[in-house]
């Protein structure tokens, strides 16, 4: 999860990673299988949606050769896509804007800092890097300011980054501060050694207090900018367990969620597939009567790595933030 925060789940070719999926970090080439929600949807569209760059960008990035579908260089964005082939972007290709600049007009919450890596505890609203419709005033740009060496590390326009939170979603990330300690992070969450718990404030109290929820997720057949469970999605496996449950103004339970996977909004989807979406999450029916959030209340509480020079295990918490707070302290 996204966290982050923190885009699309097809089948990838987990050796190339994938960028929207922070499991096995921020991949600087995709390999995807079209899967049916995308079917028919030009070549151009597709490119945007799977690397998370405009429309222009993904134009661009074809005419220069960095797409490619079935092993064939792309020439043709308006092309259409067919279910079953195969699409492969390179990334690092992407002619986009100038590398995000760094920018000091804003201070981060740092939880932890050394030579190798920073964790920091991200606020509500704060979009990790920039992307379509974000070019500036993000996490990355603030980290450049602050740690000016990651320009270097990993991918260019996302530097630093292995993981991602959505912009909603507050708390912990980790960013690397050298190449070294990027590719240790990288592998530790390919290999699912990396600890991430979550808080989540969800509609209704679950039958079950303790639960795996074990669905693949992928693109939904009606609308292929949102995730859904879909038989033919990616593996994906949340843990959860009640930890408070309410039932004044309105049914509600504070839950505990630990990701055995990272796909592209797991938490909110898999919490939302058992009927229990985010409290606030108006992408996934998190949006009801009786309870007033203005963004989806998950926060990501918990980061746990074997930290890349030292191999110690170290652990990191982040206190639930002030709304998140407040909203349950108001429920009984």
């Amino acid at each position: 999860m996204t966290g982050g925060d923190d885009t699309p789940g097809l089948t990838p070719d987990d050796t190339a990673g994938l960028a929207p999926d922070d499991t096995s970090g921020i991949a600087r080439r995709i390999a995807e299988t079209i899967p049916a929600s995308l079917e028919g949807v030009r070549i151009d569209r597709v490119v945007s949606l799977i690397a998370d760059i405009s429309r222009s960008a993904a134009a661009d990035l074809i005419q220069s050769g960095g797409v490619s579908v079935d092993g064939a260089v792309v020439i043709a964005g308006k092309e259409k896509m067919t279910a079953g082939q195969s699409i492969v972007i390179d990334v690092a290709q992407v002619k986009g804007p100038e590398r995000p600049a760094a920018d000091s007009s804003r201070q981060l919450d740092v939880v932890h800092s050394d030579e190798d890596v920073v964790v920091i505890n991200k606020d509500a609203g704060l979009v990790v890097h920039p992307g379509a419709g974000n070019q500036s005033g993000t996490l990355v740009n603030f980290l450049l300011a602050a740690y000016p060496e990651i320009a270097d590390v990993g991918d260019s326009m996302r530097p630093g980054l292995v993981h991602r939170l959505d912009a909603g979603t507050t708390g912990l990330i980790v960013v690397a501060r050298t190449q070294e300690a990027y590719s240790s992070l990288v592998a530790q969450l390919a290999s699912r050694s990396v600890t991430r718990v979550y808080s989540a404030l969800v509609w209704g109290v679950p039958i079950s207090l303790n639960g795996v929820i074990d669905a693949p997720i992928g693109r939904d057949q009606r609308d292929p900018t949102r995730m859904a469970v879909v038989v033919d999605g990616r593996a994906s496996r949340s843990h959860y367990a009640v930890e408070r449950s309410f039932h004044n103004p309105k049914d509600a339970a504070l839950v505990a969620c630990r990701l055995e996977t990272g796909r592209t909004h797991q938490i909110r989807v898999h919490l939302a597939s058992i009927g229990h979406p985010v409290v606030g999450d108006a992408t996934y029916g998190g949006v009801r009567a009786g309870l007033r959030a203005g963004r989806p209340m998950l926060h990501a509480k918990e980061l746990a790595f074997d930290h890349p020079t030292s191999g110690e295990r170290c652990t990191y918490t982040a206190p639930m933030p002030p709304d998140f707070a407040a909203l349950v302290t108001s429920l009984s």
